[in-house]
């Protein structure tokens, strides 16, 4: 599979995953064995095991936004940006890009998140 129309189907099922808050949507994109660092200081592990965390710690639908892909060989970065309801109703704004590396099947094999988050609602900047 193209490294871009497997980038944009990672943000596809994320896309459709985050809103419905359920992470069993994103085993189509990524290999049992795929490598994921959720965050630059946390030890890897299982993106969808990730998934299941982050998104049980929300309720409502969030607000999702993906990026187009920018794709070099086997990789890609996306960035993407939510407005989340956590389980104790506060609003958080959430944004960061993610690095994605495929497989020739289009499955993900390594990734690596770098994000942000703050209070409230934020709106996506001007360069989105």
């Amino acid at each position: 599979m193209e490294t871009e129309a497997a980038a944009r189907a990672w943000a596809e099922a994320w896309t459709h995953a985050w809103r419905a808050l359920d992470a069993e949507l994103l085993e189509p994109v990524y290999r049992p064995d795929t490598v994921h660092r959720s965050h630059p200081f946390r030890d890897p592990g299982n993106p969808i095991d990730y998934a299941r965390w982050a998104l049980a710690e929300e309720e409502g639908e969030p607000e999702v936004w993906m990026g187009d892909p920018l794709v070099a060989g086997d990789r890609a970065a996306v960035d993407w940006w939510g407005v989340i309801t956590s389980t104790d109703g506060s609003v958080e704004s959430i944004a960061g890009t993610s690095l994605l590396r495929f497989d020739a099947d289009g499955r993900v094999v390594e990734q690596r998140d770098v994000w942000g988050a703050e209070p409230g609602r934020r709106d996506l900047p001007d360069w989105a």
